[in-house]
């Protein structure tokens, strides 16, 4: 049980160590996650749809 205890314990230490970041921060990170996400997705989607057509193509 005194494990358990003192784990606990020294979760809080390190949490209370942590640097949170201000909502800036958060938001500016959060709208560069979301525009790389977007160009990838479009690009991916772009480049899936290629294929597909000339997969179909080349079938036929």
């Amino acid at each position: 049980m005194n494990k358990i205890v003192n784990f606990f314990r020294e979760v809080k230490a390190e949490m209370q160590k942590v640097t949170w970041p201000t909502r800036e921060e958060l938001m500016g990170s959060t709208a560069v996650v979301l525009m790389t996400m977007l160009i990838l997705s479009t690009f991916v989607g772009i480049t899936d749809f290629i294929l597909a057509n000339s997969l179909k193509l080349i079938l036929r």
